[in-house]
């Protein structure tokens, strides 16, 4: 029984069948497809007595075909019922289901047209098959179709029963993946009642987009997977050139992307172990990555860089032989393109310009022994609305556009995180340190003496003062924190003490 929407390498398939005397039972399209291969078929009509009607949305739903799949050969009953019913066993189901994927993945398709490609008869023809593997071969993947003849001319027209039992785990999860990818459209249709807290289930299929050389270390195995059905900037990216992607390239260049997509101006970012090193702004790009780059140019050595621009030749020159794992932009120009690919193991990868725009929707997921801790993602962004000057001091529009910055800045950088800036460019990041006094000392001795009259950005509120304390003896003329510390009012008063202007935003951005 043969009835397949992807049909390739199908013909040199259905020929190796009919060599081994196999008769082929076939529905509408691909009948005629097969008969256009020259190969002989029976439709199905022909077993049922019945054409296909409702618009084909009933072909092969009968007891002639459901039958013939079903029987447990081993049970006189069933094979009494066969030959009650004239009913021939059929020993090989070759099935995979209408192309909804596809059709729902268009940007643009009906309502009606999804309907229409809800397969029915295909997804009951591959469980039966599936269930009743004992007898029956199914086939829903065409990679498999090379083996599965091998071993029929090996064995005289037969297949292993291990053989099967591999084939029908193959079918249940194509069934699976198919009813998954329809829930997933119907639930993004339905507006269903708001209620506090998380879903009771959480569906989450992933399909392996790439294998990995390995994972964080030599010794893991690693894979990259997309979640299906959802949408993210990282699946889609094409790699332009350069060595295959590492696990821990992936990871980065997805930190990377984050904070240079956060940023309407141009801007580059240059990222190691997933941590900004340097993040730069300016109104042209070659400009921005000078700023990242000096930064901290010893820890950009092998990192990841990131821009919200195309890159171009000038930003290529400007790079110089620095040694970069990867490059991720929405493109590259002609001029830069040939530049880089002269470098045999840099990673290009282009995101394309729809990708500054588009909007990911999933769920943010943090692994734990025997489970998963889920939220929605950090996609938070501040306004002048938002923020309250709790000091004496005002902040001047300088020092408020550098505070917009490192704020946006400090939200992709691991708690506890800390982001000194000025003329937007850091200067200094502290990241992931225990205590976010330590983290405030790191950014500082990173910044050297350029601290002086620049900002100072904290992904969550000071418990103490003694940050502001230490801030102010560098120079600095800026905060922006969440607030909300029960010492609130000691940690105003030392930046009243050191006339430093103190920003509260009432919203935290940590990041373990």
């Amino acid at each position: 029984m043969i009835s397949v929407s992807d049909k390739t390498d199908l013909l040199p398939f259905a020929k190796g069948l009919k060599r081994m005397k196999y008769d082929i039972v076939s529905t509408g399209g691909t009948a005629e497809f097969l008969r256009k291969g020259k190969i002989k078929v029976i439709e199905v009509p022909e077993l049922t007595g019945y054409p296909k009607m409702l618009d084909g949305r009933v072909k092969s739903l009968h007891p002639a075909i459901f039958g013939g799949i079903l029987a447990d050969r081993s049970k006189k009953i069933h094979l009494k019922d066969l030959k009650t019913f004239k009913i021939r066993p059929i020993d090989i189901v070759v099935c995979n289901l209408y192309p909804f994927e596809q059709v729902v993945s268009r940007p643009k398709f009906t309502h009606e047209e999804a309907i229409e490609n809800i397969d029915i008869g295909g997804p009951s023809m591959v469980r039966a098959a599936a269930k009743n593997y004992k007898d029956v071969a199914i086939i829903v993947d065409p990679a498999d179709y090379e083996m599965v003849l091998k071993e029929l001319r090996k064995k005289d027209g037969k297949l292993s029963k291990e053989t099967k039992e591999l084939l029908a785990s193959k079918a249940f999860s194509h069934t699976k993946k198919y009813d998954s990818r329809i829930s997933l459209y119907f639930k993004g249709r339905v507006k269903q009642e708001e209620k506090p807290g998380m879903a009771n289930e959480i569906d989450l299929f992933l399909e392996k987009a790439q294998d990995l050389r390995y994972g964080e270390n030599p010794h893991q195995r690693a894979a990259f997977y997309r979640e299906l059905g959802v949408q993210g900037d990282i699946t889609q990216m094409k790699q332009l050139h350069g060595k295959e992607l590492s696990f821990n390239n992936i990871y980065d260049i997805d930190s990377a992307w984050s904070i240079v997509k956060y940023f309407a101006i141009p801007t580059v970012a240059i990222i190691k172990h997933t941590n900004p090193c340097g993040v730069g702004q300016a109104d042209k790009l070659v400009h921005a990555y000078k700023k990242a780059f000096a930064s901290d140019p010893v820890s950009a050595y092998g990192s990841v860089i990131a821009a919200n621009r195309t890159v171009d030749e000038e930003m290529v020159s400007a790079m110089g032989d620095l040694f970069v794992e990867a490059i991720v932009a929405p493109e590259f120009d002609k001029a830069a393109l040939r530049m880089l690919k002269k470098r045999q193991n840099i990673r290009l990868l282009e995101m394309g310009k729809g990708a500054l725009t588009s909007i990911w929707r999933g769920l943010d997921f943090k692994r734990v022994r025997g489970g998963f801790l889920v939220q929605d993602p950090d996609m938070l962004e501040l306004s002048l609305s938002d923020i309250k000057v709790v000091s004496k001091k005002q902040p001047s529009v300088a020092e408020l556009e550098d505070l917009f910055f490192a704020w946006g800045v400090v939200k992709f950088v691991k708690s506890n995180a800390i982001v000194i800036a000025k003329s937007k460019q850091t200067l200094g990041v502290g990241a992931g340190q225990m205590s976010r006094v330590d983290s405030v000392e790191i950014a500082l001795k990173k910044a050297n003496t350029l601290a002086k009259n620049a900002v100072l950005a904290s992904d969550a509120f000071f418990p103490f003062r003694d940050s502001i304390d230490i801030a102010a003896k560098a120079g600095i003329s800026a905060v922006i924190e969440t607030g909300g510390s029960i010492r609130d009012a000691e940690v105003i008063q030392a930046a009243n003490e050191h006339n430093i202007a103190l920003v509260f935003t009432g919203r935290r951005h940590f990041r373990h």
